[in-house]
């Protein structure tokens, strides 16, 4: 219902700086739709994401979003048709988001928290790919960074220590590509 949208919203502390993308394959979910006009009405950035045209969602938030894809093959079995259209615009906008807050560099996914094996592997990999150093330099820097992958690529790629990569990240509120320009480097072309 709208009114438990309302008490979710205010129970996570919703504020104006905060952005609220409700989520319905028909457009009229009670929840969603009272959840997008309850943020909205606080200022917080709101978006309607439905797969019908002319939505109470879209119509409700400030950025609608309708992809119409038609009946399912199945009624009523959204997971189908409007479920895997729906993704496609979640991973589109999630990965957006990544971009803009600075958690990628090129093609690479550069803020990974190295918490187990796979992670720890997948950091040395992407440190290597933006640098182009060897397996002991890649070591050495994760090391000396505590596993940090933007920092271990600013050490490699300025020749920098440790504290002055987390300062020019600091600095950079943590956009590599604008640490690496403040520290007189444009990339892997410069190492």
């Amino acid at each position: 219902s709208a009114a438990l949208a309302e008490a979710d919203l205010a129970a996570l502390g919703l504020t104006a700086d905060d952005t609220v993308v409700g989520v319905s394959a028909s457009g009229r979910t009670p929840y969603a739709v009272g959840a997008v006009t309850h943020a909205r009405a606080r200022g917080a950035l709101t978006v309607g994401l439905a797969c019908n045209p002319d939505s109470a969602l879209a119509a409700a938030a400030e950025h609608g979003i309708e992809v119409v894809v038609g009946p399912e093959l199945l009624t009523g079995s959204t997971r189908l048709k409007a479920g895997t259209a729906q993704k496609l615009v979640l991973n589109m906008l999630s990965t957006i988001t990544m971009i803009r807050l600075g958690k990628t560099y090129g093609n690479l996914m550069v803020d990974v928290r190295a918490s187990n094996d796979k992670l720890r592997a997948r950091s040395h990999r992407i440190v290597a790919l933006a640098t182009g150093a060897d397996d002991a330099a890649v070591e050495r820097a994760l090391t000396a960074t505590g596993g940090e992958v933007k920092h271990a690529i600013l050490v490699l790629l300025t020749d920098t220590d440790a504290g002055t990569a987390a300062r020019l990240l600091d600095e950079a509120d943590g956009h590599l590509r604008a640490a690496l320009a403040k520290a007189g480097s444009s990339g892997p072309a410069d190492a």
